[in-house]
């Protein structure tokens, strides 16, 4: 069995009396895509720091960070040369032009002028951006500058790519260039670890998804595995007032589990057919009858949401 590219083992993160990330232990194995997944505020963020050595882990000794053999408290230099970066912020240079941008970071990684010109270019067509060349950067749009942001990443032909909420505040046409621009680099045998809070970005993404809440590891594990032992097949839900007021008049069958604990309430079942009949009674627009997913997972465990509205 090959080694982790990342491992982590028993790492937890202090600012002052907060606890943002507490005793998480992971693995991230090669030509995987791992994934982060939770709300806003859960540690991902704070996690991925540590990895690439921009935040420095509580010391403890049995705390472990390794990517690639190396620890990024010790070795970051030695991590940014095999590793590229993503960001959760648009932090490109607004005043200088598409070219201009990814020439300044091939400086910084010491690339030859030759092999710099012909990798820019590469990845500009990989990225759908050969036509903007000479663009400055205030006058792309937002998906424009996540994909030219991944480019830069990608300069030192990096074996991992770390990507912090690659496609936050993008609509989804945009979110799906991306994850297909994604999905090419892991056929080419890249290994990818993201942050997410879209649930069908895990589930789109990932191999393996490490769900989070409140700085902890609430489970872990491929996203049809979790989904299908952790919850129910089916899930009607209920999205007006007037649909609660219907179901409460309504017997439940003993195989109908009732989750209210937000503002829409959930009915979920392992069969269709009990859900079917409840439907019966509801006015279509009202309700929206599906399979679970990751969000219901996650509801089922902590008792929120996990989504932002896309």
């Amino acid at each position: 069995m090959p080694e982790p590219v990342i491992s982590v083992a028993n790492v937890s993160k202090t600012y002052g009396k907060d606890l943002a990330v507490d005793a998480l232990s992971f693995a991230v194995m090669p030509r995987a895509c791992f994934g982060m997944l939770g709300p806003n505020g859960a540690g991902k963020t704070t996690m991925m720091k540590m990895i690439y050595g921009k935040s420095i882990r509580d010391r403890n000794p049995e705390s472990v960070i390794s990517v690639f053999g190396y620890d990024p408290q010790v070795d970051e230099l030695s991590i940014k040369n095999i590793a590229g970066v993503v960001p959760q912020e648009d932090n490109l240079d607004e005043e200088l032009n598409v070219i201009q941008n990814l020439r300044i970071y091939a400086t910084l990684y010491n690339l030859r002028t030759e092999i710099a010109a012909a990798r820019i270019e590469g990845l500009l067509e990989f990225m759908e951006l050969g036509r903007k060349k000479k663009t400055k950067i205030k006058e792309l749009s937002g998906g424009m500058k996540r994909r030219l942001i991944i480019a830069r990443a990608l300069l030192n032909n990096p074996r991992l790519l770390i990507l912090d909420e690659p496609t936050t505040g993008l609509d989804p046409q945009v979110r799906h260039v991306i994850w297909e621009k994604l999905r090419g680099l892991k056929r080419k045998g890249m290994t990818i670890l993201l942050t997410t809070h879209y649930m069908e970005e895990a589930t789109q993404m990932c191999d393996r998804v490490l769900i989070m809440d409140k700085a902890r590891r609430i489970m872990e594990g491929p996203p049809a595995r979790l989904v299908a032992d952790q919850i129910e097949a089916y899930v009607l839900e209920l999205l007006s007032p007037k649909a609660h007021d219907a179901v409460r008049g309504l017997r439940m069958p003993d195989t109908v589990r009732v989750d209210d604990s937000t503002d829409s309430m959930r009915l979920y079942a392992r069969d269709i057919d009990a859900l079917e009949d409840i439907r019966r009674h509801l006015t279509p627009g009202e309700y929206s009858l599906r399979q679970s997913d990751l969000e219901d997972v996650f509801l089922n465990a902590t008792g929120r949401k996990l989504h932002v509205k896309q």
